[in-house]
């Protein structure tokens, strides 16, 4: 087909057949003669065919049989002179009427035909006119609806984002305080452990395992406890967090497609026939490159955002999650360490009153030895004292058992001499025993002065280590606000 020409809407061609009609001009030039040797010489029309009276598509009639055998007898009389007086003319003014005629309907017919022709090409080019035009519009409309649907989409997509990125947000937050909130419990189990390492220092009865080093032991295994709870969520934190910024990305990738397509479809939405950049591209209707429909392109997007939705539920239920488990570590660390400390305190109580009762016995024990030692100083003058009437009572019968003969007589002076001394010896035996009694306890008022000393010594050891060792260093546990990971 060859292309001819084209208007604002349409184009046409005109096909390559043999039956189509010229186009009828009203300029004088389409209806004047183009035989201008038949208007000059009439005569020449002896020599035309029967077809230039009719068309090859005309049913032939008796009128033009019997016209075609008059030219044939006229044209033998050409030849034949003698024949030319018998026939002075060539055709009849019947044949001339009938012929002009027969003109006449060709010509009406020929005319109807092609107005009907024209009147019928008129109706259907104002009919295709208005079907491209309903297309058109039908098209430009649908890509309107396409353009509101990708709006929405988009739209739904860029509040999820908003949403998914505040979700981050917050969650990179709590993971951030967890963190924080982990690092802050490496202080108090140091301080547990050093409080436990020092208390290992107590000397001889003090090294007991008592309420305080219980407390210690619980509050170090509760402290590894909330650690290692912290550490798990903290894993399922990082791990959430990067199905949350997957999710992003989905949406992201996604609502980037979104606005490529709609600045596509904008464009085309906004072509018209007199819009510069418009052009054939032959068979790009036949070609099919979608990889969607409607329903796959919205369930694909709705996806997205179940998705989205569905990470960003479980981001905050695992937010909600770790400041329980914050609140929980920080309140069982803070009642342990407080247990703690009220155990350290009631042993520092206990310890002190038996300091101080351990001072009071030795006082009273070194009052008690300063009485023994003068008591023995006492019994040692008594023993010495005892020397001399001894020695004079055994003098005195000694000098009496030189009396001569008769006179060597146990009289009342030798029996009061005699019970003199053994009342004397027996005083100094009693003496003596109580000496070495008194001897004895000053002994172990020594060695229990020496106990109390070294006890004394055991309890300020185990007060200095529980007072400047341990209470100091549990000072510093951190507050609250710090064990769930705000400061």
């Amino acid at each position: 087909m060859e292309l001819i020409g084209s208007t604002l809407t349409a184009t046409y061609s005109r096909p390559k057949t043999g039956h189509f009609l010229p186009a009828i001009s009203t300029m004088a030039s389409s209806y004047r003669n183009t035989q201008p040797a038949l208007t000059m010489n009439p005569s020449a029309n002896l020599w035309r065919s029967k077809s230039y009276f009719k068309s090859s598509n005309t049913v032939p009639s008796s009128a033009s049989m019997h016209r075609d055998n008059l030219e044939l007898v006229r044209a033998q009389t050409m030849f034949y002179p003698s024949n030319r007086t018998v026939l002075s003319t060539r055709y009849t003014p019947d044949d001339w009427y009938k012929s002009n005629q027969s003109n006449y309907m060709e010509s009406e017919s020929s005319r109807k035909s092609a107005e009907r022709l024209r009147r019928d090409t008129m109706r259907l080019m104002q009919d295709k006119e208005q079907l491209t035009r309903r297309t058109q519009e039908k098209s430009s409309k649908n890509i309107g609806e396409r353009l509101s649907d990708i709006v929405f989409w988009k739209s739904e997509l860029s509040h999820e984002i908003d949403n998914m990125v505040t979700e981050i947000a917050a969650l990179t937050e709590v993971k951030r305080r967890l963190e924080r909130a982990l690092a802050e419990t490496e202080g108090p189990l140091q301080v547990s452990q050093e409080c436990l390492y020092h208390r290992e220092k107590r000397m001889s009865i003090d090294l007991v395992h008592d309420d305080v080093e219980k407390d210690l032991i619980k509050e170090v295994a509760m402290i590894k406890s909330c650690q290692e709870r912290m550490r798990r969520y903290l894993d399922r934190a990082i791990a959430q967090l990067a199905s949350d910024r997957a999710a992003q990305h989905e949406l992201e990738r996604d609502i980037s497609d979104k606005v490529t397509a709609q600045r596509i479809d904008d464009r085309c939405h906004y072509l018209r026939n007199t819009s510069d950049g418009i052009g054939y591209y032959r068979g790009i209707e036949r070609l099919d490159p979608s990889l969607s429909v409607p329903d796959s392109w919205c369930r694909f997007t709705d996806d997205n955002i179940l998705h989205s939705q569905s990470e960003r539920a479980a981001s905050h239920k695992l937010r909600d999650e770790i400041e329980i488990l914050l609140n929980t570590t920080s309140n069982e660390m803070w009642n342990q360490f407080n247990n703690v400390n009220v155990a350290f305190t009631n042993r520092i109580s206990e310890t002190s009153d038996a300091k101080n009762s351990l001072q009071t016995h030795l006082a009273k024990t070194l009052q008690e030895m300063y009485q023994t030692e003068m008591l023995i100083e006492s019994l040692r003058k008594a023993l010495k004292d005892k020397e001399y009437p001894l020695k004079v009572a055994q003098t005195r019968l000694e000098e009496r058992t030189r009396r001569p003969n008769i006179e060597l007589c146990r009289d009342n002076p030798h029996h009061s001499l005699v019970v003199e001394v053994r009342e004397i010896e027996d005083t100094i035996q009693k003496l003596k025993e109580r000496l070495m009694e008194a001897e004895n306890a000053l002994q172990i008022l020594v060695k229990t002065k020496v106990t109390l000393e070294h006890d004394l010594s055991i309890k300020a050891n185990s007060l200095f280590l529980e007072q400047e060792k341990c209470m100091s260093m549990r000072k510093s546990f951190p507050s609250m606000p710090r064990l769930v990971g705000y400061t």
